[in-house]
């Protein structure tokens, strides 16, 4: 694991990493134990789905056009902030732990703008959440707003987890890739731990949010289960050629990309230059293959002698987008993180876990060389308990 150059190494801690990503789907959240020779237990995992109101009004926040968004953003900051408060309070019952005992909550928020270095040169990331509220109703001190001090240094903000991802997933003899197919998709290319090569790390597309999305709408279900649906259908060549060229496919990393640029708005705008509309399964089928295509092209662009590709997030449990993978990268074995010893549904949130403690012990959460930050930074505020 990711290891720490703190004061009191030696000791052992607890931490609670709490993630709900650009899927909307609701939080996830772990307890983890760091030992005393920094090796890192999960000792329970807990997730919660979000409400059908509070999803939907995720979803109008992530469109500029929305009215009153300010009071809006606010009180949908406070019911994520009581929803992780519940998923702190299940970790705490399955353990028998006690709030005195959880040194601290790591706490991603909710993101719904992604702008770095945009309109001022700057730009911003925004997460919706009360960190203040975690704390009162946890008694746990919370670490939140992880990503903008990076952006602050004229970096991305994201991918963060390529640092964690090192620590867990690195071999010391091969290069391995790591994709996290949320609501986006990002991926870590790690060398070989006995090189020294640089970790990189990027947002490669859509991972969910467009297969999500379209599924809804004509099915009424929130997700495409094993990617039943876009199995049955026929991937369309012209439209699938059509959406990989999506300029921001081509950018050189370090690159992010959120809900601000892979919409419905963006995806009707994709299908109406179309001579005829497919049916629905025939697009869903091709949304699918426009995930496959753009992670697999991230990982033979820039990493092509990895010969293992460890799947976390939804995506992981997605049958039909995990055959694409492999059959678009036959050189590698796809398998999902739980070969590796962490369930793909539990990394993120170990990951914020992660930063939670490198920022407690005042240690950098950033990769320069991912984010493209002007230098290693020390991620999160602190709401103390």
């Amino acid at each position: 694991m990711p290891t720490s150059n703190s004061a009191s190494p030696d000791r052992t801690e607890r931490y609670i990493g709490l993630m709900s990503g650009t899927s909307l789907d609701g939080v996830d959240g772990v307890l983890v134990q760091w030992d005393g020779q920094q090796r890192m237990h999960v000792l329970a995992y807990a997730t919660q789905g979000f409400p059908a109101d509070l999803r939907q009004e995720l979803l109008a926040l992530n469109s500029p056009e929305g009215r009153n968004e300010l009071h809006r953003a606010a009180l949908a900051s406070n019911a994520i902030s009581r929803a992780y408060a519940e998923v702190v309070q299940q970790l705490l019952r399955q353990t028998g732990t006690t709030a005195s005992q959880v040194r601290a909550v790591g706490a991603h928020g909710q993101t719904v703008r992604h702008q770095p270095q945009l309109h001022d040169g700057t730009g911003y990331t925004l997460q919706l959440q009360n960190p203040a509220l975690l704390a009162e109703r946890t008694g746990i001190t919370v670490v939140a707003d992880l990503r903008s001090r990076d952006v602050a240094a004229g970096g991305q903000g994201a991918p963060l987890v390529p640092a964690f991802h090192q620590g867990v997933f690195s071999r010391p003899d091969r290069s391995t890739a790591v994709l996290n197919i949320g609501g986006i998709a990002n991926i870590s290319l790690l060398p070989a731990s006995s090189t020294a090569t640089p970790v990189m790390g990027f947002d490669c597309g859509p991972g969910n949010a467009l297969m999500d999305w379209w599924c809804l709408q004509h099915t009424g279900a929130a997700y495409d289960d094993q990617g039943q649906w876009a199995a049955g259908g026929a991937v369309q060549p012209a439209l699938l050629q059509q959406l990989l060229a999506e300029p921001f496919l081509q950018l050189a990393p370090p690159k992010s990309t959120g809900r601000d640029l892979f919409n419905p708005s963006w995806l009707h705008a994709q299908l109406h230059t179309l001579p005829h509309m497919p049916s629905a399964q025939d697009v869903q089928a091709t949304l699918t293959a426009f995930t496959a295509h753009s992670c697999a092209q991230a990982v033979l662009q820039h990493a092509p002698d990895s010969d293992s590709l460890l799947v976390c997030g939804g995506g992981a449990l997605n049958t039909e987008l995990m055959r694409q993978l492999q059959t678009l990268l036959p050189h590698a074995q796809v398998q999902n993180t739980a070969a590796r010893g962490l369930p793909p549904l539990q990394v993120e949130a170990a990951a914020f876990a992660w930063l939670a403690r490198q920022c407690m012990h005042g240690l950098p959460g950033n990769l320069p060389a991912v984010t493209g930050a002007a230098g290693p930074r020390i991620l999160g505020a602190i709401y103390p308990a």
